[in-house]
């Protein structure tokens, strides 16, 4: 039975988290900034290393291919996640995903298999979303989801423009995205909740994908004297963004419910400590597995903000940021990292993706499942994120099987 080079694995997913790393020792890695760019640098150093054709599309996807002579004309397999991150952040969050598919190709490479296709190993642009919006564009444009040049031209928190900063730091791309066409797509990935560790099972078999909403809400009250103006007086803008997001948690709290909300992002103006706000603007994001019930939560939300404008007096305006409906994997490929977990003699356990993923986007195009390995304690998108060396390596064996089956099918 094939394994993995761990200690090689290892060596790149430290190697990688290092860039980005200020002198407070935080890291981050922004879609197209200068740390991006050299994350990207090293990457593509390693796939021409390993002997892959590196090729980088419009939207700056970064991919890694291996073409045998004899496959030349299949259609491929298709591998990876992203290496853009969030603000602080841990080092294994997509990175993880990206290195080992490498690192498998690798393994495949030297044992002397040959595939019956060739595989390509994605590293997708902008799968958090953090500088430019959408998130997973990479990957979304990728799939024909998004077009291409409204991607380009999106402006960044920092006021810049993402088609500019791509060609600044050198992956403006000379290929149009979806220029392969992949049979299939599998994505390894730490689980970035704590389920896997809780249960102390090593492997999680994904089946499915949250549908995502994201909106911003705007509500404008009446800006006055915190010390003078009687409750009944006041229009507080502050106030009801407050009851807002209090019914969010509310409704998942309900018996059965599977809904997650989340606000995390506030702003109130004039932002003053003795001025009643005059204007709340927070973002809303909510997740659910099932298509009806994350419809069925935005209309909740809406009719309660429509309701909250005449009991509290404030005028609301709420705007789309984007929105994704839910995800059913391929039944096919998730049985297959069933059995190749049990193989190893790994514990496996279905699962739901808690959060968005460049797999969510290449299902719209291929069969496509996801292998999740344990976050300690759940935590990621944070610099205590953490897998164990152990736990990095099963999950990387069963992804060099799972790989290595698809790929000698015809």
């Amino acid at each position: 039975m094939l394994i993995i080079n761990e200690e090689r694995l290892l060596e790149r997913i430290h190697t990688l988290g290092a860039v980005g790393l200020d002198a407070g020792g935080h890291r981050t890695r922004l879609a197209a900034s200068d740390e991006d760019k050299a994350g990207r640098d090293l990457v593509s150093r390693w796939m021409s290393e390993a002997g892959l054709t590196v090729v980088t599309d419009y939207i700056g996807n970064l991919f890694g291919i291996w073409t045998p002579e004899n496959c030349a004309d299949a259609a491929p397999l298709m591998l990876g996640s992203h290496i853009d991150t969030v603000i602080n952040a841990g080092q294994f969050d997509g990175c993880y995903g990206v290195l080992v598919a490498l690192e498998v190709v690798e393994t495949l490479k030297a044992s002397g298999f040959v595939p019956a296709r060739p595989i390509a190993i994605g590293a997708f642009t902008n799968e958090e979303g953090v500088r430019y919006a959408p998130d997973m564009m990479g990957s979304l444009v990728y799939a024909g989801g998004y077009p291409l040049e409204k991607a380009l031209a999106s402006v960044g928190t920092d006021g810049t423009v993402l088609g500019e900063e791509l060609r600044r730091i050198g992956y403006a791309g000379t290929v149009e995205p979806g220029f392969l066409k992949p049979c299939a797509f599998v994505e390894l990935h730490i689980e970035q909740g704590p389920i896997l560790d809780t249960e102390g099972i090593s492997i999680g078999a994904v089946e499915n994908l949250q549908g995502i909403s994201w909106q911003r809400v705007t509500i404008e009250g009446e800006q006055n004297h915190a010390g003078t103006t009687p409750t009944a007086y006041r229009v507080d803008a502050g106030l009801a963004a407050a009851k807002a997001i209090t019914f969010l948690r509310r409704r998942c709290e309900l018996p059965d419910s599977r809904t997650v909300a989340t606000t995390g992002c506030i702003a109130f103006e004039p932002n003053a400590i003795n001025v009643i706000p005059s204007r709340a603007v927070f973002t809303v994001d909510v997740r659910n597995s099932d298509a009806q019930q994350l419809c069925a939560e935005e209309q909740a939300l809406a009719d309660y903000l429509a309701e909250l404008e005449r009991t509290d007096r404030v005028k609301i305006t709420a705007e789309r940021l984007s929105r994704f409906d839910p995800v059913l994997f391929d039944e096919g490929i998730v049985q297959l990292i069933e059995r190749s977990a049990t193989a190893r003699g790994l514990s496996c356990r279905r699962m739901t993706s808690g959060a968005g993923q460049d797999a969510q986007m290449l299902a719209r195009i291929c069969p496509t499942a996801m292998i999740f390995v344990p976050s300690i304690r759940g935590i990621s998108h944070n610099p205590l994120e953490l897998t164990r060396d152990a736990d990095l390596a099963a999950g990387a064996n069963v992804f060099l099987d799972v790989v290595a089956q698809l790929a000698a099918k015809e």
